[in-house]
């Protein structure tokens, strides 16, 4: 408890620090160098699996050489030592931990024994299950991940698969069953080059490549099957340690062991042709093939927005245009007419005779507008909603600090996908895409308070802090129990993609006591410092009956068929974070290049096709848009949530209850995230859109 608590106690005070120092490298910055005879620390993080949604700590493993804690690395280091690990690192299950490996700079070592490691019936079954379930191991040197190495399709170039096998299967011809294999031997292959500049001239060398290559064998070369048997018991030392299908008991009182000796290798091979500061491309070499792809998603999201882009301009350039020209004249008329009318009654003639957007407002001038109706029969549409269309919507308390938490969404995520794209957040910088997109989240508590408050002012609110304090608690708060809901089933199978409590303690620390005071520190500024956004018409007493709408402008099927149009810009290149995130746990997603264009694009659509609904809307003479509005930005929403379910069923081969209440869960988080965000940009769009429409028809 000591020891999570300080673990999540030190992320915290590294992110609120937010120290540059070791935080990422730019090329030629940050470089270990090493002597020949270095000692070079092997650190040993945690195995994961593309089949199934649980990590495991590497020394957690039952069936795997435990640390001795001697002195086995440079820097007073013991094997068995846990490394200080940021926040972001602990959120995505890292545990990484010194190991017993021993690697000097520039001296091979031949097979050089680790341990003999006696397996139970219960370490066998539980090693048999991970090899068969995929799992794959993450070893680390000087900031790179152990690495498998392939070669691409046309055999021009090589490139890495981060992690290694941990064991494998295979079909047996003569009874079709399957034989699984643990990989107890690893060749170690690091690759070097000459250190640049001075360190070069004293012959320090820096390392450009780690590379492990794992195979199953015992003493006499023979390979180790874990297959089920009872053969253990009787021939503790067989050579070949086979286990019969039949024996499949759980109870290890019968004795016997498999003994697994664990050995490896060290070769040290010097490459030129590899620059330290590109050393992580053959990282990404494999997933260069999909770049055509990439563009085909970036021409098709810009062919979608430019068909709205035009949509938004006819309606904006001629239909509203044309409205608000006939509108004035109509109303130009109608105040001739009026003052006409008025002039027996002895009202001077001079006298301004307000506008028709300023009648009925309050119950003053009821004559005056059924007579502005009457004279102005030729008024449909959107322009009749003058006096309704800014009426405070229902639920507005709940309106506002959702359009706040949606900002608040937008800011972390803008800077996220820019920092990315720019290079600062890398894979070098291990866990600090998820550190700094929390600390950007708490940051941004000002201007989810400010927008929240400035909404709910519109809305004619009066209790500011009672809605700062459910915007600074709707999303956290949700996020929070259901982190806390899947950490009791995540822990319950002692795996390392559960959340320390400590971590979990630090979390609620920076949550209530930085987040929280600083949306109320936004919401007091925006409430009483920057006020309310005026409404260019005035609201009358009696709210307008709303005729029958089409059924294609009814709030359900006009969120799911304008969600769709944005759904249409993302899904291409939705698929490749979903292979990245869900798929290939071993791999990187470093597209954010194209994933920030796709994304901008994404938002322009999100914007024009709430403007079109909402216009679409208002002219069949229904003024409840508010609502309306956000629930159409953030229509997609839906639609990103059924790709999720096609994807687990179609494309995942996840087992086990706990992965997928993970996969869902996280899937059902990650869609509120995105429903929030783009709902919030088709609300202010919409927003801007009303009020920039019926301002240009008040007439004085």
């Amino acid at each position: 408890m000591v020891q999570t608590l300080g673990v999540g106690l030190g992320g915290l005070l590294s992110l609120s620090l937010l120290c540059p120092a070791g935080a990422f490298y730019i090329p030629g910055w940050s470089i270990k160098s090493y002597k020949q005879g270095d000692r070079v620390p092997l650190l040993v993080n945690k195995v994961y699996s593309d089949n199934t949604q649980l990590q495991y700590a590497y020394y957690d493993l039952p069936f795997v050489c435990p640390p001795t804690g001697q002195h086995k690395a440079s820097g007073g280091l013991l094997s068995g030592q846990s490394i200080p690990l940021n926040l972001g690192e602990v959120l995505r299950g890292d545990r990484i931990v010194t190991s017993d490996l021993t690697l000097d700079m520039g001296k091979d070592k031949a097979c050089t024994p680790l341990c003999t490691k006696n397996l139970s019936r219960s370490d066998v079954r539980r090693a048999r299950e991970m090899v068969r379930d995929g799992y794959v191991t993450e070893w680390i040197v000087d900031n790179l991940p152990g690495a498998t190495s392939f070669v691409t399709t046309d055999k021009t170039s090589k490139y890495y698969a981060a992690g290694f096998k941990l064991g494998y299967t295979e079909m047996v011809p003569a009874t079709g069953k399957l034989r699984y294999f643990l990989h107890n031997h690893h060749t170690v292959v690091i690759r070097y080059r000459k250190a640049a500049g001075r360190a070069g001239e004293r012959g320090e060398k820096v390392i450009v490549g780690f590379e492990v290559y794992p195979k199953s064998h015992v003493k006499s070369g023979l390979e180790l099957a874990l297959n089920k048997t009872d053969h253990v018991a009787k021939r503790p030392d067989s050579r070949t340690s086979t286990l019969e299908e039949e024996a499949d008991d759980d109870d290890d009182s019968a004795g016997g062991s498999l003994p697994v000796p664990y050995t490896y290798s060290v070769y040290f091979r010097e490459d030129e042709s590899i620059e330290w500061a590109h050393r992580w491309d053959l990282y990404f070499v494999n997933q260069e093939e999909g770049s055509r792809i990439h563009w085909l998603a970036m021409v098709n999201s810009l062919i979608i927005c430019g068909l709205l882009t035009g949509i938004v301009m006819i309606i904006l350039a001629k239909t509203i245009r044309t409205d608000i020209k006939g509108y004035r004249e109509a109303a130009a008329e109608d105040g001739k007419t009026r003052k006409r009318r008025l002039r027996p009654e002895g009202r001077a003639s001079k006298d301004k005779v307000p506008g028709l957007l300023d009648q009925g407002t309050d119950g003053d001038d009821e004559g005056d507008v059924s007579g502005d109706d009457e004279a102005l029969e030729d008024v449909t549409g959107w322009k009749l909603l003058h006096a309704d269309v800014f009426r405070k919507p229902r639920a507005g308390s709940l309106l506002a600090p959702m359009v706040g938490s949606g900002m608040q969404l937008l800011f972390m995520a803008v800077g996220l996908v820019l920092l990315s794209a720019l290079g600062v957040l890398n894979p070098s910088f291990r866990g600090g895409f998820i550190s700094v997109g929390v600390g950007l989240f708490i940051f941004a508590g000002l201007f989810s308070g400010y927008f929240s408050a400035r909404v709910f002012k519109s809305f004619d609110g009066v209790n500011y802090r009672g809605n700062a304090l459910v915007t600074a608690l709707l999303f956290p708060g949700l996020t929070f129990g259901l982190v806390f809901m899947l950490n009791l089933f995540v822990w319950a199978q002692a795996s390392s993609t559960a959340i320390p409590f400590g971590t979990l303690m630090a979390m609620a620390l920076l949550w209530l006591c930085v987040q929280v005071p600083l949306v109320l520190a936004g919401s007091f500024y925006g409430f009483l410092r920057a006020g309310a956004w005026e409404h260019p018409t005035r609201t009358a007493a009696i709210a307008r009956q709303v005729p029958r709408q089409a059924w294609y402008t009814q709030s359900l099927q006009s969120v799911l068929l304008a969600g769709l149009i944005p759904f249409a810009v993302i899904f291409i290149e939705l698929l490749f974070v979903f292979q990245s995130v869900w798929q290939d746990k071993s791999g990187y997603y470093y597209m954010f290049g194209f994933l920030a264009v796709v994304l901008a694009i994404l938002m322009v659509t999100v914007a024009e096709v709430t403007v079109v609904t909402v216009y679409v809307q208002l002219c069949a003479e229904n003024y409840h848009w508010w609502w309306q509005s956000f629930l159409v930005g953030g229509g997609s929403a839906v639609w990103v949530f059924g790709y999720c379910v096609w994807y687990y069923l179609f494309k995942l081969h996840i087992s086990g209850f706990v992965s997928s209440m993970l996969f869902f869960t996280y899937s059902f988080m990650a869609c509120c995230v995105y429903g929030l965000l783009t709902g919030t940009v088709g609300f202010l769009s919409a927003y801007a859109f009303v009020r920039r429409i019926y301002g240009a028809i008040k007439v004085d």
